[in-house]
């Protein structure tokens, strides 16, 4: 056994988080760690990596007992953590990110840079890749990010590399070679311990699956003996069945949205659609394609350049976030903690950073009471849980974070809501839970266009679905005999 973990307690300010957990993995094996954010999956991996000390347990890691172990431990013991940052310098290029630490843990006074370049080189080779080692890591794709990192883990002699949300920025193509790569890992005798909050990705990759629940395991074995609703069940504590949404929108009714030919130079072009009132409306398509661009042309912050967009019939010009704001046009972006809160702010502030004119007289002064009131109706139709809704929205779990988002763009009564990866990040019954809010916005008889590469949640979710590739669309999806494949053939035979 390449590392096991026995009994292990761990508490913060009285607040028991994990209670006697034991894990044990074995060398060469692929394990997925499944759980809700908040079970404890994150103080599990810093006591694996030596960041936090258990209250109790002990751990065995190389033939060797630990009381607790030290980063520098894990390290020795060949204990490496991806983190979703990946932890890289952005600029520093590839070669400088790979082996500068390699030049400096032998003493040297000057940086070798051929002897940096062949480490490099050779650490890309082991995985079977190649990137430009003199490029800026900065300007590298998540994808490639992501091969750096792993290629620096078997720099440090990697036994078990812990990946934690690897996929959450990838594409289907990407995660497919990052598959690749992970099975190469394991032939080469590499433990991976895979964090994801994506059922499919849990049951391709992983050959065991430990699930937890409110800081314990509540079960783990061969991942052959679950399915996506037994491994819900155990995430949540109760069954979740996803129906697919059937909207309420009819070809009789003027769209909501009409774009004509739209496009913008060298992004996308001549995009035509229509959305009408209480329709969900998805888009899909390979990294490059597009559509973030599209999105946020819709929204005004990255103007189409040619192309017509009709409003309720009338010709409108988005030229800004304001034009669409002033046209009720919401936007909630994919990165929620960069694009869509002020993490330092109170949740309050949050809510209503898009509103709060709506709330001030003519002096100036902000009407705090009407705020506190409609603060809490909106924490209340939003299902948002905290204990005091001035706490940091950062204090939040990541479902909760994007419900604020999603609930902020509510209030300004929006009539189209553009939503880019809405559940990007969370678990699945909070993925459920917004999944079910956008469900009941479209039945209000807002406009929904949702852009995502999650093709069960487009599938769930959409009444029709359009996939773009190299900045157009190419082709659209619906009815109720679509299935994941139908859209996986479609993205292939671009590819």
């Amino acid at each position: 056994m390449l590392i096991a973990l026995k009994n292990i307690c761990k508490g913060f300010a009285g607040v028991e988080v994990l209670k006697n957990v034991s894990l044990s993995i074995a060398s060469g094996e692929i394990r997925c760690l499944a759980g809700e954010n908040g079970c404890g999956k994150s103080t599990l991996i810093k006591i694996l990596s030596g960041v936090y000390t258990p209250d109790a347990g002990s751990i065995a890691l190389g033939g060797r007992e630990y009381r607790a172990l030290r980063p520098i431990d894990a390290i020795r013991g060949g204990v490496q953590v991806i983190y979703q940052d990946f932890s890289l310098f952005p600029n520093l290029t590839v070669a400088e990110n790979l082996a500068l630490n390699t030049q400096v843990s032998k003493g040297k006074t000057f940086v070798d840079w051929k002897e940096m370049r062949t480490t490099a080189s050779e650490s890309l080779e082991e995985i079977g890749v190649s990137i430009d080692l003199k490029k800026l890591v900065g300007d590298l794709s998540v994808a490639d990010k992501q091969i750096v990192a792993i290629a620096r883990a078997l720099l440090h002699n990697a036994r078990l590399i812990v990946m934690d949300e690897p996929t959450t920025a990838l594409t289907q193509k990407e995660v497919g070679a990052l598959f690749s790569i992970i099975k190469k890992l394991k032939e080469a005798g590499i433990s991976i311990l895979f964090v994801s909050h994506k059922m499919r990705e849990m049951l391709d990759i992983s050959e065991k699956i430990t699930i937890m629940r409110n800081g314990a395991i509540v079960s783990e074995g061969e991942i052959e003996k679950y399915d996506a609703r037994a491994i819900t069940y155990h995430m949540t504590g109760h069954s979740i069945d996803e129906v697919r949404f059937e909207g309420a929108a009819t070809e009789g009714d003027v769209p909501l949205l009409r774009v004509e030919k739209l496009g913008k130079s060298g992004v996308f072009k001549d995009i035509s659609f229509s959305l009408r009132a209480g329709e969900i409306l998805g888009v899909t398509g390979l990294l490059g394609c597009g559509r973030t661009e599209l999105a946020l042309s819709l929204f005004g912050r990255e103007p189409a350049d040619t192309g017509r967009i009709f409003r309720d019939g009338k010709e409108v010009v988005v030229g800004s976030v304001q034009d669409a704001m002033a046209r009720n046009i919401a936007y909630v972006p994919e990165d929620r903690l960069t694009e869509g809160l002020f993490l330092a702010q109170s949740i309050t502030r949050n809510l209503f950073s898009a509103t709060y004119d709506r709330f001030t007289n003519a002096a100036g002064i902000l009407d705090t009471s009407t705020i506190r009131s409609e603060a809490s109706e909106m924490l209340r139709g939003f299902d948002i849980a905290t204990p005091n809704s001035n706490n940091p929205v950062r204090s939040l779990s990541g479902g909760n974070q994007q419900r604020v988002v999603l609930a902020r763009w509510m209030s300004t009564k929006a009539c189209i809501l553009v939503l880019n990866g809405p559940t990007v990040g969370v678990d699945v019954g909070s993925k459920f839970e917004i999944h079910k809010k956008l469900r009941e916005i479209a039945r209000s008889g807002v406009a929904i266009m949702l852009f995502s590469d999650d093709l069960q949640e487009l599938i769930s979710n959409c009444n029709r679905i359009l996939v773009m590739h190299k900045g157009s669309i190419v082709c659209e999806l619906g009815g109720a005999s679509l299935q994941e494949n139908d859209i996986i053939d479609c993205l292939r035979r671009l590819s």
